[in-house]
This record gives structure tokens, sequence and C-alpha cells, in this order.
């Protein structure tokens, strides 16, 4: 229910954290790894603020040759938005002409919960690096998306445990005639996700992005409507890995998936974290299978039925 680990990789990059104590006599070459600048989100009056840490993983390194950036965690993540760590890096971009490559936000459960992270708007930082291909985001609580149109971004992923619908409409409003890679974590309206089926409209029709071939529409609560919305999407059509995984998928959804348009195209269906029968699970499976589709039917979940009419299922994160 809640992220327990670092990246590892970003931007087919290993991830380098940064040191947050005196900067040892080497360091790895500027572009070989993803520099990770993190603050401790429950800073002592000794440590260093994110922001003094950033200026001085700047004089330490070949700024100019950095590639990716990884923001970790920042002084009280829980109460104090990003907006303070976009400025800074939107005031570094005549010094990381470079950069291809930023995540915003990775912290663990024990950092700071990801539906606590409080993010702010993050379309500035696109502005910012118009070189920039691949850009990833945690945490949803005033997380903002306005349309933004830019030219060069290749990938994004947007992880929260309730994504805004206004998000939601945002990113889908956007021009991105190069985005080949879109994954959203819709979340839960517990924690702020309201988005309908009907907010990823454009998004499904085809029409947004003309480059897009792997979508990843996961996390969510509402995955039955989502799957029977994708359905019938146009964009299917193109894709050649979709996932709707890390949900609350029931053999519903799944039935209204296959009696939807043929996905025997797609390279790789991710179904992972799932309600679905051993049934249903086998005819996915030979729906798919013999076409060479390989479909993720792993972590099957356990439905908990309180045996009064309710029942509870659970997306793979959340808090």
């Amino acid at each position: 229910m809640t992220v327990g680990h670092y990246l590892k990789e970003f931007h087919g990059l290993p991830v380098f954290h940064f040191p947050d104590t005196d900067t040892p006599a080497e360091l790895p070459d500027a572009a070989a790894v993803a520099w990770r600048i993190s603050a401790p989100t429950y800073c002592d009056s000794d440590d260093e603020q994110w922001e003094v840490l950033f200026e001085r993983f700047l004089k330490s390194v070949d700024a100019g040759r950095v590639r990716a950036l990884v923001v970790g965690g920042w002084d009280e993540a829980y109460e104090t938005s990003s907006a303070g760590i976009v400025t800074a890096l939107m005031a570094a971009n005549n010094r990381l002409t470079a950069l291809e490559a930023v995540f915003l936000g990775d912290m663990t459960g024990e950092d700071c919960e990801i539906s606590w992270i409080v993010q702010s708007d993050v379309t500035p930082l696109l502005a910012a690096y118009p070189r920039l291909r691949e850009f990833g985001v945690r945490g949803g609580t005033d997380l903002a998306f306005p349309p933004v149109r830019h030219t060069g971004l290749e990938t994004l992923v947007v992880e929260t445990g309730g994504l805004p619908a206004e998000v939601v409409r945002g990113i889908a409003g956007s021009d991105l005639p190069a985005l080949e890679n879109l994954e959203l974590w819709l979340g839960t309206d517990e924690y702020g996700g309201d988005s309908t089926a009907d907010d990823l409209a454009p998004l499904l029709s085809g029409s947004a992005f003309p480059a897009l071939r792997s979508l990843g529409l996961c996390n969510s609560a509402i995955q039955d409507a989502v799957a029977e919305a994708v359905a019938g999407a146009p964009v299917v059509a193109r894709l050649e890995r979709l996932g709707l995984s890390m949900g609350v998928l029931t053999d519903e959804g799944a039935a209204a998936l296959l009696d939807g348009q043929p996905l025997t195209h797609l390279g790789r269906l991710d179904l992972s974290h799932h309600y679905l029968s051993e049934a249903m699970r086998k005819r996915v499976l030979d729906a798919l299978a013999p076409y060479g589709v390989v479909v993720d039917l792993g972590d099957a979940q356990e439905t908990d039925d309180e045996g009064d009419g309710r029942v509870w299922r659970y997306v793979a994160v959340a808090e």
C-alpha cells in the first residue's frame, strides 16, 4: 500500500545519491549517472536544505554534462510544496544545458507517504528545459499540470495515490507531439483521485499524442470503468504496450476489455495486481497468448467480503 524503495535506475542510467555530507574526492562522470539530490523530510537544524544541497551539487560536478536528475525529499514535504524545488531547477537551466530527464519526488513511505507529498505546478519545468525527454513526478496533493506544449518530451509518468481530474484533463489537453510513453496512477477518491473515464476521452481518442506507443492507466479504484473505456478507444490500435495494473480490475472489466477491439497486436498487456477469477485469467491468456502477447497477471488479490454485502478491494499504492 506504499512506495518502499527509491529509484535505482532512471532514464537508462544508474541512480547515484549525491552525498549530503562533504563531497568525496571523486564522483562519477557527470553524464554517466542519474544524480539523486535529496534532503531529509524531517530536517534538523544542522541539515542542509534541498536548495543549499542542490547548489553544492552544481558546484561539485560538470553541470553542463548532467543528463538526468532525481529529486528526492525536501524538508517537510508533507506540508511544504515542491514550488521552491521547481524554482531552483528553473534557475539552473543555463547551467544544466544537457539535462534530458527529471523525476520529482522520489520518496518512500518512510520519508513521506505518496498521498502526503505536496507538489505544485510542475509545467514550468517543461518550459525551462525544452530538451527534456523524460519527466516523472510522485505525489498528487496540490499537483497542477495545466495544458502545455513541449515538442521533445517522450516519456511522462505521474505516480499518485489520487490524481485530481483537473490534472488528468490538463495532461490529456497538452500538446506533446513526441510523447511515446505515458503512465498515470489514477488512485482513489479518498486521496484526491476524483477523475472519471470521461476525463480520459481526449487521450483515448488517439488525437492527443500521435507518437504514443505505451499507455499505462494504473493504480485505479475505477479500473473496470477504465478498462471498458479502453476497450473501444481508438488509441489502442497503435499501442505496443498497454497497462491496467495496480488497480481493482475485476472479471467485469477484463470481460469488457476482451469483448472490445482486438488486442492481439500488443506486445505486452500488464494487468498485474488484479481481482480476476482463475477462469477469467485463463480466458485472457487463451485469447492473447497464442498471438505472442506477453500478459502479466501476477499479484492476484483476494476480495475482502464482510458477508453483509460489503466487499473491499484495494489499489496497490494509496497512502
